[in-house]
């Protein structure tokens, strides 16, 4: 049962009073998942060669330097009152863009750029203005300036997966592994079902996501399957099946159906899970780099 699976640590329950790290036992695919980005990301050839995220950030024009406790000051105000769109580093977030990677940025100096953008917004992309003091806008502008900095001397640009990192694959390999060795067509269906017209209901991360790991529900990759079923078997005989919840070093937990949460230390019962998605765990120990990244430029044209 854990031959494809490995231990990460993870946030889980609450134990007197506290958030503590726990061991979690995490399927194959969700590490196949990651790696599979990662390898996309580090494609050097093909189109994903070409992508904004494969190029580092502009240089800095003109190079400057603050005073620690403003670039702290500014630290603070920023991410009050700008982290929440471009994140708390300035790296970007859920509307905002990455501001180490701005053109604008780059060519500013002590916020001769910055500081009227600021000030008067860009309420065509979004952003309103703002009335702050001169010196919170400087302090901000020394702030970005420092985290600009920074990510430059840390070497390396990227910082996300650009949709562009991940098309490199051959869709006429795809169809013919999708309908062949990866025996995908044999519970699929192009005409029906899960994977009608798949390339026009998801793009980018997302279709590549719901491709490697349909179960896990995340923003854009569709509703999650229903959970595995786990089965346990006590000392005593009794017999309880259920909605598997939890599964770690320590405890299983599932909820019964009565709809009751029954837990377990694992080591003192038997357990057996029947997971819907166990054909894709099996399948992403089989897929190279190449079919991977075949498949998906093959799903791409499903519309």
């Amino acid at each position: 049962m854990t031959s494809r699976k490995k231990w990460v640590w993870g946030i889980f329950p609450m134990r007197a009073g506290r958030i503590v790290p726990t061991p979690v036992l995490v399927s194959a695919a969700a590490i196949a998942f990651i790696c599979a980005l990662a390898s996309a990301v580090a494609q050097g050839q093909g189109r994903g060669a070409a992508s904004p995220a494969s190029k580092p950030p502009p240089a800095t024009l003109t190079p400057q330097s603050y005073p620690p406790e403003q670039i702290q000051a500014g630290q603070a105000r920023f991410g009050s009152e700008c982290g929440f769109c471009h994140g708390r580093d300035a790296g970007g977030g859920e509307s905002g863009p990455d501001l180490i990677r701005s053109a604008l940025v780059a060519q500013d100096v002590r916020g001769d750029k910055i500081a009227p953008v600021i000030r008067q917004g860009r309420p065509d992309k979004g952003m309103p203005g703002s009335n702050l003091s001169d010196s919170d806008i400087a302090a901000i502008v020394a702030f970005i300036h420092d985290a600009k900095t920074k990510a430059e001397s840390e070497g390396g640009g990227r910082r996300t997966v650009d949709v562009a990192d991940l098309q490199t694959g051959n869709a006429e390999a795809g169809k013919a592994y999708f309908n062949g060795a990866g025996g995908c067509a044999k519970c699929h269906s192009l005409t029906s079902g899960d994977f009608a017209k798949i390339g026009a209901r998801y793009e980018g991360l997302a279709l590549l996501h719901r491709l490697l790991y349909p179960g896990s529900g995340g923003r854009g990759s569709g509703p999650a399957p229903a959970r595995p079923t786990a089965t346990v078997t006590t000392r005593d005989g009794q017999v309880v099946t259920g909605k598997l919840v939890q599964l770690d070093e320590f405890t299983i937990l599932l909820t019964d159906a009565n709809g009751w949460s029954r837990s377990w230390p694992v080591k003192q019962v038997r357990i057996s899970v029947d997971n819907p998605l166990q054909a894709h765990v099996d399948q992403l120990a089989k897929y190279t780099d190449k079919d991977m990244h075949d498949v998906f430029a093959y799903l791409q044209t499903l519309r």
